[in-house]
């Protein structure tokens, strides 16, 4: 009894230590967009729309040694995925045998500082309320139920494949549906569409459960139907694929367009951005497609063996062996909580340690780049300097010679211009010559021209003079 409390302590304890500080944690916050390092298993990183009626769901990356492994927006009001989303991986037929059963202690006690999916049996006494938004296997015990997987683990190996045995990737189903369920998205997964796009390589899948009002233990509700999108896009040619049945094992999954199964999802589903490149689907690579998937429907299933986890069987309880039992665990826990505490805060110490070397360091290197940059911003200024002090004396030079040049320009221009002078002085003589003899006659013509115009002025004034005095006296003259 003493043992079975201390592990879980000693497990927190070792995980506090390996642990540099706080890391973030898998349940992605509402407020952000997409899943986080888990978008990458979304068709052009984008999740599906149209799931934001669901009043309570929360977004989990699903982190199995700190590595993303799948996607699942989780309904913590039904306490069932309403989808994963995940890339095929090569099939395996039976799950590892360490596998055990996890939870994602981040839904229910978000100040535990536990981020990633961590194995139930080591937690259930380091979380508070564990259980209270998510299934636990106690939920299942005596039900008649088991924990069907919306990602299932014959479609992933290695650490892929034991991350699908979270819980918070399961749904309630009878053994009979879980046994079809397992053997119907394996081989349509693995046999119909991976073979047909790359392998799986370009392969975006996603599986989701409705979820239905009937509930088990009233808490985990069953789904009434479940139902399963492929996308392939190679880059240059793209399809896509629908399927879903209702959750009987009678019935079996039902392909058709992507479009049409948006329709029997809530209203504004959108499961694929750009409905998986419509503008790029080629009908000719969907017939193989379909063709393989017809073939395996018209096959019986034959699951061959469990594809999960079984359930624990639920013991007889078991009274408590006395007083000593009762004590042991109720002084080992708070010694365990304290040895908790007392590792959290040597690691918050050290961290801060760490911190202020860090920054001690930061701020030594910061003040030697400081004063290398100073020096070497003097060492220019000194260079830049010398430099406009040459250029400054290379133009006095320059300015001097100017001068001396311009000062023995003007002497000997003084004489040459005299002398210029002189010898052009005839030249300017003899060509005033004509002018001066046009000016000449053009004085005489005008003025000959000016004693014409007088004489004929002169006659035509006494002409008028004799006329007018004819005028006058020829009339007294005839009275």
């Amino acid at each position: 009894m003493g043992l079975s409390h201390l592990l879980p302590c000693l497990s927190l304890v070792a995980l506090l230590v390996a642990l540099p500080g706080p890391s973030r944690s898998e349940v992605i916050a509402k407020e952000e967009a997409g899943f986080g390092d888990c978008d990458a298993f979304f068709y052009q990183k984008t999740p599906p729309e149209g799931f934001q009626h669901f009043p309570k769901v929360v977004k989990i990356c699903q982190k199995y040694h700190n590595q993303p492994h799948f996607a699942t927006l989780y309904s913590t009001q039904d306490r069932i995925p309403l989808y994963s989303a995940f890339r095929y991986q090569e099939a395996t037929q039976c799950c590892p045998e360490e596998a055990s059963w996890m939870v994602e202690p981040q839904i229910d006690d978000h100040e535990n500082g536990l981020a990633g999916m961590m194995p139930e049996a080591e937690i259930a006494d380091s979380v508070n309320n564990l259980g209270t938004n998510q299934a636990l296997t106690s939920d299942y015990i005596d039900s008649g139920y088991e924990a069907g997987q919306l990602n299932p683990s014959s479609l992933q190996k290695d650490d892929h494949q034991l991350a699908t045995h979270s819980l918070t990737n399961t749904f309630p189903v009878k053994p009979p549906l879980q046994d079809v369920w397992h053997w119907e998205i394996e081989n349509l997964v693995s046999h119909g569409l991976a073979p047909h796009c790359a392998n799986g390589k370009d392969l975006y899948l996603i599986s989701g459960a409705v979820p239905s009002s009937h509930k088990v233990n009233d808490k985990v509700a069953i789904p009434e139907s479940l139902w399963l999108a492929a996308c392939c896009d190679d880059g240059s040619n793209a399809w896509s694929m629908g399927f879903i049945k209702e959750a009987a094992a009678e019935k079996r999954l039902e392909d058709l367009s992507v479009e049409e199964l948006e329709k029997k999802l809530p209203e504004g589903t959108r499961l694929f951005k750009n409905n998986c490149a419509q503008d790029r689907h080629d009908p000719k690579k969907l017939e193989p497609v379909a063709k393989s998937v017809k073939k395996i429907q018209g096959e019986k299933p034959a699951p061959q063996s469990k594809k999960s986890l079984p359930m624990p069987h639920q013991a007889p309880k078991e009274e408590e062996c006395g007083f000593m039992k009762k004590l042991f665990y109720f002084v080992i826990t708070p010694i365990c909580r304290l040895l908790t505490f007392a590792i959290y805060m040597v690691v918050q110490i050290l961290k801060f340690i760490l911190y202020i070397f860090t920054t001690l360091l930061h701020m030594v290197i910061t003040g030697l780049c400081t004063f290398l940059k100073s020096i070497a911003t003097v060492l220019m200024h000194v260079f830049t300097s010398l430099i406009r002090v040459l250029v400054n004396i290379m133009n006095g030079l320059a300015r001097n010679i100017y001068r001396v040049l311009m000062v023995v320009y003007r002497i000997v221009c003084v004489p040459l211009n005299l002398l210029v002078d002189i010898l052009s002085f005839p030249f300017y003589v003899l060509g005033a010559v004509p002018a001066l003899l046009h000016d000449i006659a053009a004085g005489v013509s005008g003025l000959f021209m000016l004693l014409i115009n007088g004489i004929t002025n002169f006659v035509k004034c006494l002409s008028w003079l004799v006329t007018h005095i004819a005028k006058s006296i020829l009339p007294h003259m005839s009275t």
